[in-house]
């Protein structure tokens, strides 16, 4: 069966990805650490726009979830053709205070659980003669670093929007594209889950994105088979901006509107 596969559907923007994905007719497996939330919204979507949809319950923190999930897929008879690895969080303290056994997990979550996925499904991929990868990234990648907290975060959103750059170069010729989104600041459970809605809070309401607009962006990017996918029109302004700003002025101004964080 021709699947969908989708980390971190059960809130934000990997939910708009899931419910705008299966409203166009695409069949779903939902991969998550929430097994209520995961049945309430395989349920509701199954529902509402007469797809099949399949989850497993995985912690991607473990080096083992990748293999765990593929061998879901095999169980399960599932053709991947589309990856949308969306799952993230972030470290809401400074670097020298997260212990290592903190700082891998996320690591893994945010960068070595992309890799991974990716990996294990290209031969896949390449037998069915092509597909697509979302990568949900970051404005982070472009923007200086934290001067605060979550200092690793930009570098690997860096990182996951070069191993899309790579991806494209060695499997374009397989029909296999790469998409990376980065948005900016967007309105979901994530800053609520990493302690730092008080800086979210902060931010001028017209520099926010819904995670509606962030999903329907991503969608038309991949679709267009984008590279990079910078959601709203005036995240790409900013961002092309950066270029021309003296690297100290940028973070006083990304501080001052953020509080010291950067999405």
């Amino acid at each position: 069966m021709k699947t969908t596969m989708i980390t971190g559907p059960t809130a934000g923007i990997g939910k708009s990805l899931a419910y705008q994905l299966a409203e166009r007719g695409e069949n779903l497996l939902l991969v998550a650490r929430r097994e209520d939330r995961l049945k309430s919204i395989s349920i509701d979507i199954e529902t509402k726009f007469n797809v099949k949809v399949k989850f497993i319950v995985a912690d991607l923190t473990l080096p083992e979830a990748p293999k765990q999930i593929y061998a879901f897929c095999k169980n399960e008879g599932l053709d991947i053709s589309t990856l949308v690895l969306n799952a993230g969080y972030q470290i809401n303290t400074r670097l020298d205070e997260a212990s290592l056994e903190e700082e891998e997990a996320c690591l893994r979550v945010l960068g070595l659980s992309v890799i991974m996925q990716t990996k294990i499904h290209l031969k896949d991929l390449v037998k069915r003669g092509g597909g697509n990868i979302m990568v949900v990234s970051s404005i982070a990648a472009f923007a200086p670093t934290s001067n605060e907290f979550a200092v690793l975060y930009g570098p690997v959103k860096t990182f996951m929007n070069r191993f899309v750059e790579a991806i494209n170069s060695a499997y374009n010729k397989d029909n296999i594209y790469a998409t990376s989104v980065c948005p900016g600041f967007t309105i979901t459970e994530f800053h609520e889950m990493s302690g730092t809605q008080d800086r979210m809070d902060k931010v001028p309401s017209f520099m926010k994105m819904s995670a509606d607009d962030v999903a329907t962006e991503g969608i038309i990017g991949m679709d267009k088979k984008k590279e990079i996918v910078i959601t709203g029109a005036l995240n790409r302004f900013l961002m092309n901006l950066l270029r021309f700003f003296p690297r100290p002025l940028i973070k006083i101004i990304g501080n001052a509107l953020a509080g010291g964080r950067y999405k």
